[in-house]
């Protein structure tokens, strides 16, 4: 432990902290959200695919993805468990930083630049590794960052603080992401001139697109290792136990259990919206497919209005009762939503008041798990000597991707059942309104939208057992509690 204690960090710094998760966020966009428009492209209105054929079949990259996806949750505790064991002078978080963000941000374009023309083997080859280690390097950088909230924020106000900038920072990385199609359309003017765009320039205009991004993204993610030096700010801890051993312990941890299987059901109903909004839109609301895109944007944006009260409030009423209220108003947003369709109401007006209604919840969801998962790693280190906060987010990281990948299984199953008379999506209709799942159903659909709010359901029934107040005693063993937390442990 530190001979002092350590200093509070200035507003500015943790301005410069939130720039690393703006950093990674832009960096890890791409592979989240454009490798299948890259490597099973749209077609154009000339009738040409938008980019050429780089690997033989579409089914590759589902494989791709998901042995990925499972690489990556076996790597989040390991990972988590070196952070929490290194003794570096930089400082046990930095050192995983400092090594990650190079690899991290230059594979988040390597991915995109297949080595050879046509669906051949060397491309699948080159996609598998590029992927698998983007992952790896991504997971290296974002854990031990992580971590951070618990250890730079020395108060639950100042954690909460923290989490508030980071999600707002995350979700400007993920709107500039979103600029890709943009900058892709400007440059393949700018390469093309007064030729056509052939499939080959929007490669590269692409492929630029994300250099740029990957340069920003850098930048970004090593200003918090130059910057933040985490010695002076932070409490120097070593744990001694091994990854998995500590990924046990932490489950042992009553309060952890109980917000991880429950932050578990919330994504999996939040990957189950994403993943059925444009069956939703499309079958239930009987609106374009491009109106998903908007109607996700517009609770997006309006999400933003939320941030900073949310702060406000979680410091009056605590935690736990604003995020219970988020766990009913997103019941409340699923059940709506699987009766799209029926009413007067226009389909339009539908659509854009749930996703309005939807921004409050998703906005607290956004910031404050996050800060309950560092009140709960930094009370489990008072209370047993052994302080391992990257093990508890790394844990957590390891229960979202648990709950993408379920949907990823789920979702199709339940959207082909037929439930009485229910009119059936074709694959004629599924290529062209560029769906995924083929024979999905009206009833079918709907009722992944029920299963979302049996899923959140079952997580607000686990989080509502989750102690908050033993969790701020213990912190009040140090001290640091601020008279809104005191307010809310005495009532």
């Amino acid at each position: 432990m530190n001979s002092h204690a350590p200093v509070p960090l200035p507003f500015g710094k943790k301005i410069v902290y939130a720039l690393g998760q703006f950093g990674w966020s832009l960096a890890s966009f791409g592979v989240a959200n454009l490798l299948v428009y890259f490597y099973s492209p749209p077609t154009r209105a000339d009738g040409i695919p938008m980019f050429p054929a780089f690997i033989a079949a579409a089914a590759i990259i589902g494989v791709i993805g998901g042995v990925s996806r499972l690489f990556d949750g076996i790597t989040d505790p390991l990972i988590a468990g070196w952070s929490d064991r290194s003794s570096a002078r930089i400082g046990r978080r930095r050192k995983y930083m400092s090594i990650g963000a190079l690899p991290f941000a230059l594979l988040s374009v390597l991915v995109f630049m297949p080595p050879a023309g046509g669906g051949t083997l060397l491309n699948t080859v080159w996609l598998s590794i590029t992927v698998i280690l983007f992952y790896f390097f991504m997971t290296m950088y974002v854990t031990p960052f992580m971590a951070l909230v618990s250890e730079l924020g020395h108060s639950p106000d100042e954690r909460l603080q923290l989490s508030t900038m980071i999600s707002i920072t995350w979700a400007l990385g993920f709107l500039v992401g979103n600029t890709a199609y943009m900058f892709q359309g400007i440059l393949e003017s700018a390469i093309a001139g007064s030729e056509a765009v052939t499939p080959e320039i929007s490669v590269v205009a692409l492929q630029l697109t994300l250099g740029l991004f990957a340069i920003v993204a850098l930048v970004l993610m090593v200003l918090p290792v130059v910057f933040i030096d985490e010695r002076k700010h932070c409490e120097h801890h070593v744990s001694e136990e091994g990854p998995f051993q500590a990924l046990l312990q932490a489950l042992r941890n009553r309060n952890f259990r109980l917000f991880a299987l429950s932050d578990l059901s919330y994504w999996l109903a939040m990957t189950f919206v994403q993943t059925g909004i444009s069956f939703y839109v499309i079958m239930l609301l009987g609106l374009d497919k491009e109106m998903a895109t908007l109607l996700m944007t517009v609770m997006f944006v309006t999400s933003f209005v939320f941030y900073v009260p949310i702060g406000i409030v979680a410091k009056k009423i605590g935690k736990k009762k604003l995020l219970s209220i988020a766990f009913v108003l997103f019941i409340l947003t699923g059940a709506l939503m699987s009766v799209w369709g029926f009413g007067p109401i226009p389909p339009v007006v539908q659509g854009f008041g749930l996703m309005i209604f939807a921004a409050f919840p998703i906005a607290v969801f956004g910031i404050l798990p996050n800060a309950i998962i560092a009140d709960i790693a930094e009370a489990d280190g008072i209370q047993n000597g052994n302080f391992k906060a990257a093990i508890f987010f790394g844990a957590r990281t390891l229960m979202s991707k648990l709950g993408q990948s379920l949907t990823l299984f789920v979702f199709p199953i339940v959207s082909t059942l037929t439930i009485g008379r229910a009119e059936v999506l074709t694959e004629a209709q599924a290529q062209a309104q560029e769906l995924d799942v083929v024979g999905a159903t009206t009833s079918g659909v709907r009722f992944t939208a029920v299963v979302a709010v049996v899923a959140l359901a079952v997580g607000f029934a686990l989080f509502l057992r989750y102690d908050e107040k033993k969790v701020l005693r213990t912190l009040a063993t140090k001290e640091e509690l601020s008279e809104d937390a005191k307010h809310v442990l005495e009532h």
